[in-house]
């Protein structure tokens, strides 16, 4: 049976919803990151006062930006420093992840109602299967970016293909609000000419190495020879790299994928000291514990292993982990344990980075949750760091 595979992606999704709040900004860069007290101050005349990115002085990276900021330069994960000297007079809003999750549900929900075969990518983009569906493809599109925009007010960019790999490379050419729906055949008309990082999977890495053999663009990659690309890559990848530039991708649409972790992180504005800032830190990790047993319960799991993540300030990442005798959601049970954790780490040093990580999930339907102080013996640790040597001696948690 034919396939058609939709990419349905939101369109700047953190900062569309954000100018749902604030409809004033619409038209203006705008850039979304950094810490809360970035919020608007709501001024005796009823207008409000925006932080703009000249005054931003800390750490923080971009989380998203308007289109009109995206033209600056300006990218998901750039420092919100360096943001400022590309578009110093651009608005600067704190990111509300609680509001993101809530517009997330209500277009995947909008969704369902049409298309019921859906796999979930992510908070703003899903793939959606439209293969057994009746109605002509255009049609079936339209209704859904209409349910979307009623749903939620905000537009979202489709693409529909054969498969996946397409969906996703066509949901990305006309944005904002755009569709694009293509064949097999209209391949070398509108994919090989676009350059080889369209396709999710080749990285800047690959990318540049292939720049390096002389392939800028798909229909290039489509043109060499496997035997050449096993030469230069491993022969999966060079079969992969091979079989995507030409369009081929038998990948089925999972309605039912299970996640592997549930995690919360945060840089800090500033280093922190575990004993210098030991109220500040102290503050952040029960929140990040709070906020992953939240997380845990509202998708319905239980983690059976907690993990801390710890960035120093020269960037080297360390994580430990331990495994419980049986699952929770509890936060003060993961606080616990992620403690726990922590007395295996060196303190000594100033942080950039505190992570909070819940895995070996299991159905809370199915398990009883288990939320009692765990004794010692029913911990076993499985400890795994970038440093190579152990930590001399324990640390005092945070």
């Amino acid at each position: 049976m034919y396939r058609r595979i939709a990419h349905l992606d939101m369109d700047a999704f953190y900062a569309s919803v954000e100018l749902l709040r604030y409809p004033e900004l619409r038209g203006f860069p705008v850039v979304i990151g950094g810490q809360s007290n970035q919020q608007p101050t709501l001024l005796q005349n009823g207008s409000r006062l925006f932080a703009r990115m000249r005054d931003y002085a800390g750490r923080g990276v971009v989380t998203t930006a308007t289109y009109e900021a995206r033209v600056f330069g300006i990218f998901s994960g750039m420092g919100l420093m360096t943001a400022a000297q590309l578009a110093p007079d651009a608005m600067l809003l704190p990111a509300d992840f609680h509001a993101y999750r809530h517009y997330s549900r209500l277009f995947k929900a909008a969704v369902a109602a049409i298309a019921p075969q859906i796999e979930d990518h992510g908070i703003d983009e899903i793939y959606i299967d439209l293969s057994g569906l009746s109605g002509e493809t255009l049609t079936l599109a339209l209704r859904i970016k209409q349910a979307v925009r009623e749903a939620t007010g905000l537009s979202c960019s489709i693409g529909v293909t054969p498969n996946k790999l397409l969906s996703k490379i066509c949901s990305d050419l006309e944005k904002p609000d755009g569709l694009t729906i293509l064949g097999l055949a209209d391949i070398p008309g509108r994919i090989w000419p676009l350059p080889v990082k369209k396709i999710n999977g080749i990285g800047p890495k690959a990318t540049a190495k292939l720049a390096a053999l002389g392939i800028a663009t798909i229909a290039e990659l489509a043109q060499t020879d496997l035997a050449f690309l096993q030469t230069h890559f491993s022969r999966t990848y060079a079969r992969w790299l091979h079989e995507v530039s030409h369009g081929i991708d038998e990948r089925p649409v999972i309605t039912n994928a299970e996640p592997k972790s549930i995690s919360r992180e945060t840089t800090f504005e500033r280093d922190l000291h575990a004993r210098q800032d030991r109220t500040v830190l102290s503050e952040i990790f029960t929140a990040l514990c709070t906020d992953v047993a939240k997380d845990l319960q509202r998708k319905g799991y239980l983690g059976r292993t907690i993990g801390v993540k710890l960035r120093y300030t020269d960037f080297r990442t360390v994580t430990r982990d331990i495994t419980l005798s049986f699952p929770t959601a509890d936060p003060a049970a993961i606080r616990r344990a992620a403690e726990e954790c922590l007395r295996r780490v060196s303190l000594n040093r100033k942080l950039r980075l505190l992570g909070v990580r819940a895995s070996t999930l299991s159905s809370s339907n199915s398990i009883s949750q288990d939320t009692g102080r765990p004794r010692q013996r029913e911990l076993s640790l499985t400890v795994s760091a970038v440093e190579q040597k152990p930590a001399a001696s324990r640390s005092e948690p945070v």
